[in-house]
């Protein structure tokens, strides 16, 4: 699976307004980054799945 579509459902990223690039927004240390490159597996300790449905539903 490719990494960019296992991040666009994560909760830490985003979209970047200048270069539209997408953004991982997890708070990573330099080891930790490189970890997750170099395997290039898409697994990702960080990696919260973010529902947008789940939290309008909390809303009402």
């Amino acid at each position: 699976m490719n990494i960019d579509a296992i991040c666009e459902t994560c909760e830490f990223a985003r979209i970047d307004e200048e270069t539209g690039d997408l953004i991982c927004d997890a708070l990573l240390d330099e080891d930790d980054m490189v970890d997750f490159i170099s395997h290039g597996n898409g697994r990702c300790k960080y990696y919260r799945f973010y529902d947008e449905y789940k939290t309008v539903q909390k809303q009402n």
